[in-house]
């Protein structure tokens, strides 16, 4: 089913030069104004379109967040800390980030009668009671960035209820595709680079741990369902429905790659998580959203673009930091 068409209409995605936020802006572009609000402290120009119109700026800074959401239709709210690690060494600017720009992104929204788009996680529900997990289902957060935001889950709903602002949130699940990357881009990326470089890919724990990984041009489907759904001041979860064990992850990226580095174990983090899967049956009822890309297609595809751009000078240190600042969370 293909997500309807946002047309004619002026768009603000904010971290919209990060890795998730650039993909939706390329999905936006063809048929909207798109304006992007970001700092560039992880973003990349050169991944923004030359007709996009780029507020460089501080999304906690209400003159930049104002200028950028001037007479706006719908606000994409993209920009975030969003390392659990980073929120647990340094809350209280992940907080600052992470809900109280956030609350000025709806207050602004609120300026603008906006509908808003927020970007959330499946880091509310913590350790799962049952799998696969629905939107009902307990949320006990782990991490500061995991209580950032379910509260801002909970602004959504009550900013759809008290101000009848058309709220969405989309709790991404383990999200991966091209341009993630920097120290906390996750466990794919760190495989990737690893079977690239020919080192062992090195997995914390028995590797029977569990994950639902998301493709990012799913996750860029999922926000242009809730940019036109009637279904408001709801959260949906956005994966695919299927879980893989971090082995089988392993195995999938020596696979993709043709690489022969071996496969190796190291002593797991205290506090991770276990399993996590979505129960997506919420978003395809009310959204009309299924997650279309597969691990082995989408690993495939991302070993083919690699290889089209090839590593930098500089990505031996960025292989050291990922190897030392990777979770599965």
């Amino acid at each position: 089913m293909d997500s309807p068409a946002i047309r004619d209409s002026t768009v603000l995605v904010t971290g919209g030069a990060g890795f998730i936020g650039s993909h939706l802006v390329e999905a936006l572009t063809p048929h909207n104004e798109v304006r992007v609000l970001d700092d560039f402290t992880t973003g990349d120009r050169t991944y923004l379109p030359d007709d996009v119109t780029v507020i460089e700026g501080d999304v906690r800074d209400p003159i930049a967040l104002q200028r950028a959401a001037r007479g706006v239709d719908v606000i994409f709210h993209h920009a975030a800390l969003v390392s659990v690690t980073q929120s647990i060494n340094e809350p209280r600017q992940s907080n600052r980030t992470n809900l109280e720009a956030s609350l000025l992104v709806l207050e602004q929204a609120r300026q603008e009668d906006a509908r808003v788009v927020v970007a959330s996680s499946a880091a509310v529900y913590g350790h799962p009671e049952e799998l696969p997990i629905t939107e009902t289902a307990p949320t006990n957060p782990t991490s500061p960035y995991g209580v950032q935001k379910l509260a801002l889950d909970q602004y959504i709903r009550l900013y759809e209820e008290l101000y009848d602002l058309p709220t969405v949130a989309l709790r991404y699940f383990n999200v991966y595709g091209p341009r993630q990357q920097g120290p906390y881009s996750g466990v794919i990326s760190t495989f990737l680079e690893q079977a690239r470089a020919g080192e062992p890919i090195t997995i914390e724990g028995d590797g029977q741990q569990s994950r639902d990984f998301v493709h990012v041009s799913d996750v860029v489907r999922a926000n242009l369902r809730a940019a036109t759904t009637d279904a408001v001041g709801e959260a949906y979860n956005v994966g695919t429905g299927h879980r893989t064990t971090i082995l089988e992850l392993a195995e999938t990226v020596r696979a993709a790659t043709g690489s022969t580095s071996p496969i190796v174990h190291r002593d797991s983090r205290s506090g991770d998580i276990r399993h996590s899967g979505a129960d997506t049956s919420k978003a395809t009822r009310e959204l009309g959203f299924d997650a279309r890309v597969s691990l082995e297609s989408g690993l495939r595809s991302l070993v083919a673009e690699s290889r089209r751009d090839p590593l930098e000078e500089d990505d031996g240190a960025l292989l050291e930091s990922n190897r030392e600042s990777s979770s599965y969370n």
